[in-house]
């Protein structure tokens, strides 16, 4: 991108790191159109508050928020942002370096919940898991879809690249397909990846599908690993016609999961040795895929649905912390005739997923993502992408901070400290960087409703969930068009 060469051009003398984070606090600047100086001295409140963001209003007794309270809660509610340039801007930063080149993604849903807030629109119902074994529970809120660059190793960082919050009309495989069209378009043309540079991998959890997906971003130069259910049932290839009259076969003998009886073939077996789940065992089948039918997702598809083949995997381990005896975990992948280096690199990649379960933590727990009672979900879009403008200015910050721990605390090691330990030193940091937003304008506060008036525009109430009902087979659609 031209606005960061530049700018890290014209840090003379200067730290390069330091060049980065200065001109990604211009651009992030320049993102937003209205209450620009209220909501980027909102950000930096976020980023050099002293604990944690527990309440929007408590911000503006920070020192780097110089206007008042009304003016924070007006700058979430009123103030613009410029989320397509903001997304350029994320899309032109250093991406995590791995050793092979390749990058890894990841896509996660994080939730945002306002169970109280009958008056909010376009909630939808949020899978939570209680603290007991099947105590999972459905809490209205609104649920957000994002994209984050992966790192090598155990580490609380990552590259958050895009949020989209998901609406009730939303199918939620094509929102995550578009989404990760978007932005691997976006780091192509930032220049992160060339022709001849190894595809790159997204990871998913249970709950996506995961094959959908790897049919609808086969253009692309991407590759997808995610998680199985244990319930599951897969196919071998067809076998070779055998006759010429009839219907030719199009899948071959079944793979159930829950049945190792029907796990024929020999496998692509390796075996790990890890120190935090003691010995990993892969074993690997190819070319396998799922029967699809013309119903939910695949109902409006032309012609004969795809037949799309993966590599299955099978994990196990030894232990898993607080688990001395877990199962399995069942992975497909949609690279077919994979090695055992790529099988070891599929699941080893898999495991750095949950690297963005301490981001959603920190987001929510540290800065405040969820603090906001907001009411109008356009506000709670920008609020969203302040949070991850912050994350970043942190994660190009690592190399700037000193580890001010406190006294309980163990020294971290060089280049390790976390994101919580930046934010602790991001106000030394702070003067330094620059800050573009201009000083407040003295004023006064509006007179507001006046003393015992009552209102008489109450806000609308809204149901949750999804409001568009969708024909799940042929017959129903037959029902409603005849």
């Amino acid at each position: 991108m031209a606005w960061l060469e530049a700018e890290v051009e014209s840090a003379a003398g200067g730290d390069q790191a330091l060049g980065v984070l200065a001109a990604f606090r211009g651009e992030l600047y320049r993102s937003l159109t209205a209450r620009a100086d209220a909501l980027f001295e909102l950000a930096d409140a976020v980023l050099c508050a002293n604990g944690p963001v527990r309440a929007l209003a408590a911000l503006s007794l920070e020192p780097e928020h110089r206007r008042g309270h009304g003016a924070a809660y007006d700058a979430v509610n009123a103030g613009r942002v410029d989320i397509t340039r903001l997304r350029w801007s994320l899309a032109a930063l250093p991406l995590p370096a791995w050793p092979d080149g390749r990058i890894r993604l990841a896509a996660d849903v994080s939730n945002w919940l306002r169970p109280g807030a009958v008056t909010s629109p376009e909630r939808m119902f949020c899978h939570v898991y209680g603290r007991g074994k099947g105590n999972a529970q459905m809490i209205p809120g609104w649920p957000y879809s994002f994209i984050a660059a992966l790192e090598p190793g155990r580490s609380s960082w990552t590259a958050v690249l895009d949020a989209v919050r998901l609406g009730p009309d939303d199918d939620e495989t094509e929102v995550t397909a578009a989404q990760v069209r978007q932005v691997i378009t976006r780091l192509i043309a930032a220049g992160h990846w060339r022709a001849g540079d190894p595809d790159m991998l997204i990871v998913f959890d249970a709950g996506y599908d995961v094959t959908r997906l790897a049919w609808q971003l086969t253009d692309l130069p991407v590759e997808v690993a995610g998680r199985l259910r244990s319930d599951r049932v897969l196919f071998f290839p067809a076998p070779p016609r055998a006759g010429g009259r009839g219907r030719p076969v199009r899948h071959g003998p079944e793979f159930a999961l829950a049945d190792p009886a029907t796990w024929a073939g020999p496998p692509v077996t390796t075996s790990t040795a890890t120190s935090r789940y003691g010995t990993a065992v892969a074993a690997a089948w190819d070319r396998l895929h799922p029967r699809l039918t013309h119903r939910g997702a695949w109902l409006d598809h032309d012609g004969e649905l795809p037949v799309i083949e993966g590599t299955l995997i099978r994990l196990t381990v030894d232990r898993l912390p607080g688990d001395r005896n877990p199962p399995p975990v069942w992975l497909w992948f949609s690279r077919t005739g994979a090695t055992p280096a790529d099988v070891d690199q599929c699941w080893q990649s898999f495991l750095r997923r949950f690297d963005l379960e301490h981001t959603f933590r920190f987001f929510k727990q540290v800065l405040g993502w969820t603090a906001p009672k907001l009411r109008d979900p356009a506000a709670a879009d920008r609020w969203t992408w302040l949070i991850i403008a912050a994350h970043a200015q942190l994660r190009l910050a690592r190399t700037l901070a000193e580890d001010l721990r406190l006294p309980w605390q163990r020294p971290a090691p060089a280049g390790r400290l976390t994101p919580a330990r930046v934010r602790r030193g991001f106000r030394n940091i702070h003067a330094t960087a620059g800050c573009p937003a201009g000083a407040p304008k003295p004023g006064k506060p509006g007179p507001g409703r006046p003393p015992g008036s009552k209102n008489r525009h109450p806000a609308p109430r809204h149901d949750v969930g999804k409001t568009t009902k969708r024909e799940l087979t042929l017959k129903a659609r037959r029902e409603r068009t005849g």
